[in-house]
């Protein structure tokens, strides 16, 4: 779907009373400018700065990115996801996903 159609539904969801004045207004922000105002929920924020980091890395980042985005420290993250990887082998999947799928920053 593009800006348009993403534009029109909004307008449509306004038109019909869905949607308040402001409400629109940051809707409308946020599809202009790619950002528009921080969300309202904290872990909302934090997915959306989630990169992969280029300077605290050991394979692909995932976990020196994850602690710049959550606060706590790479090695802490690193040590979850090695319990993770021994018991299940949950850690390996989710680090490889996150590897793929999260970007790496600029």
């Amino acid at each position: 779907m593009g800006l348009a159609d993403d534009l029109a539904r909004l307008d449509e969801m306004h038109s019909r009373g869905a949607l308040s004045g402001e409400e629109f207004a940051r809707a409308k922000a946020r599809l202009l400018d790619g950002r528009g105002e921080p969300s309202e929920i904290p872990a909302i924020d934090a997915m959306n700065r989630l990169r992969r980091s280029r300077g605290d890395r050991w394979l692909g980042g995932v976990c020196g990115g994850v602690a710049a985005s959550t606060g706590v420290e790479s090695w802490i993250w690193r040590l979850i996801l090695t319990a993770l990887a021994l018991f299940g082998g949950v850690g390996v999947l989710l680090y490889l996903l996150l590897w793929v799928f999260v970007p790496e920053e600029p």
